[in-house]
């Protein structure tokens, strides 16, 4: 009984991966996610700066200064991320808000890339329609939608920065501690992601799922976005120069390799999006109906 239960289970799982991939013909999943990487690469550093100041208000600058250094040391120092986070959370903690106003501008960009990138694997469904991102106008509603992620956004780096000294502790005092550290990350990384993953899904995608496949597809998007960051903290225990193949100048090396590990947690977050319109669309019993081709090239002008 339990083994017809559990091949019911993994004849559904592919029935459901199937469907996305035919939602996904057509679509270069690869290429939508290098044109949305480019908002991210944008968003990134202003993103971080809005976060550490707004958490520099609410716990102190020496107490975040403090955090910070505890998130160095327990990163790799191959490649010296450590010395990065430094710099930039004591960058952010004393930045002017003049600064912080003009960082909102960029910051809010990856919110509009991602949602052009959602209406490339949209569907039409009765109610709602989608809603292409048409002219400037268009483009300043969906950053305003994706400004409460800025001020939510220090909840969750608190989160990450909390647990840092209890991890930097773990690393390299044996093969279970350090196991165990690894998935204590993971697992915060997850609880971390997955709730930014529903606002985006609900708020900035152009079809809006219901709950229960919402809060589904995010989860276990979220499972795969966090281990994949985990893999980058991996990538920078690597001992490697990664400005070799760019002439010895390490910071683009640097800058590439960051922009590679976006292009793969983009490409991750937009199939999360195609697989969580999958769900309703089974929940609901929808027929899949693509949306025509004169409203996504309407959704990626502006």
């Amino acid at each position: 009984m339990n083994r017809t239960a559990e091949a019911g289970r993994v004849s559904r799982l592919r029935s459901l991966l199937a469907d996305v991939r035919t939602r996904l013909h057509g679509h270069d999943l690869f290429l939508v996610s290098a044109g949305v990487t480019f908002y991210a690469a944008v968003a990134l550093v202003p993103s971080l700066v809005v976060a550490v100041r707004l958490l520099a208000v609410a716990l102190g600058p020496e107490r975040v200064v403090e955090l910070g250094d505890a998130v160095a040391q327990a990163l790799p120092t191959a490649q010296g991320a450590g010395r990065v986070v430094q710099d930039l959370v004591r960058t952010g903690v004393d930045v002017g808000w003049w600064s912080v106003l003009f960082a909102l501008v960029p910051a809010t960009v990856y919110g509009e890339g991602l949602r052009r990138g959602f209406t490339r694997v949209s569907v039409r469904f009765p109610e709602p329609a989608p809603e292409p991102v048409r002219g400037r106008a268009g483009a300043w509603r969906v950053r305003l939608r994706a400004a409460p992620l800025l001020l939510l956004a220090p909840v969750g780096f608190l989160a990450v920065l909390e647990v840092a000294p209890f991890l930097a502790g773990w690393f390299g005092t044996g093969t279970a501690r350090t196991a165990l550290a690894v998935y204590v990350a993971l697992n915060v990384d997850w609880l971390v992601v997955s709730p930014v993953l529903v606002y985006v899904y609900r708020v900035l995608g152009p079809v809006r799922a219901g709950w229960w496949a919402t809060l589904w597809g995010a989860y276990a998007t979220g499972a795969f976005v966090s281990g994949f960051l985990q893999g980058f903290v991996l990538f920078l225990a690597i001992p490697v120069d990664l400005g070799s193949p760019f002439g010895g100048y390490t910071h683009v090396g640097g800058a590439v390799a960051v922009c590679l590990w976006l292009w793969v947690l983009t490409a991750l977050t937009v199939y999360g999006y195609a697989l969580t319109l999958e769900l309703d669309r089974r929940r609901h019993r929808v027929p899949r109906q693509d949306v025509p081709v004169a409203a996504r090239r309407a959704g990626l002008r502006g």
